[in-house]
């Protein structure tokens, strides 16, 4: 019997929002732990999470964000000093100083779900976080999130007019409201092939570990 389950591939759920420095860090550990299983395909499914669903449309200043949530910019710099560490031992910058503006990202994450309907949503969803965390840009601007798409290859006109308007606005909130109501409390949050789950930016070889038991146990009930 031919080894067909290796061939089909393991399906990865990743909940995630692109303000989310460990959601970063988590998608490039993914990239890497699939890596590792190079005889292992694997198809990555994105979907949203609003980390701070209480900031308006427009967003607020990041000094305003960081004293409502952390009390102070100043506490937290010693967060931000270790997971800026965390990055750039994945290979990322996450350049704190260079944040102003703590963005909604409503428009975001629909980008990244137009960016889906043509096989580009991986593509869409890291040049949205290094606009973030290593540009520095506002994810609430639509001219910013409109050029990001035109990077992706996406028409940046027809983006323009779906920003402008509701399209969408509903499906993002519903896959949101159905991750938290199916217990995803942190994120990134990963399932894999529907059967394990893994919460928090996980070293690659744990997640590869993961793709790999995962593909073992298709390939048993493949087998009967």
């Amino acid at each position: 019997m031919p080894d067909s389950a290796r061939t089909d591939p393991i399906r990865v759920d990743v909940v995630s929002d692109v303000v989310c420095p460990w959601c970063f860090i988590g998608k490039k550990r993914l990239e890497q732990a699939i890596a590792l299983n190079p005889d292992i395909p694997v198809e990555v499914h994105y979907h949203p999470y609003f980390l701070n669903d209480w900031i308006p449309a427009e967003g607020i200043s990041r000094e305003q964000y960081l004293t409502k949530k952390f009390g102070s910019p100043e506490r937290y710099k010693e967060i931000a000093t270790r997971v800026s560490a965390a990055a750039a031992q994945d290979g990322l910058v996450y350049a704190i100083d260079k944040l102003s503006r703590q963005p909604n990202t409503t428009d975001s994450h629909r980008l990244i779900h137009w960016a889906e309907q043509i096989g580009k949503a991986p593509q869409m969803k890291q040049r949205l976080m290094e606009l973030y965390f290593s540009e520095g840009a506002d994810l609430s601007d639509r001219t910013v999130l409109t050029a990001a798409a035109a990077d992706i290859g996406l028409d940046p006109d027809e983006i323009a007019k779906k920003l402008a308007s509701d399209d969408d606005l509903a499906i993002v909130s519903q896959r949101v409201e159905q991750a938290k109501s199916s217990g995803i409390e942190g994120v990134p949050f990963f399932i894999f092939d529907n059967a394990y789950a893994v919460s928090g930016a996980q070293a690659p070889e744990q997640l590869a570990n993961v793709i790999r038991k995962a593909a073992d146990e298709k390939k048993q009930k493949a087998a009967g």
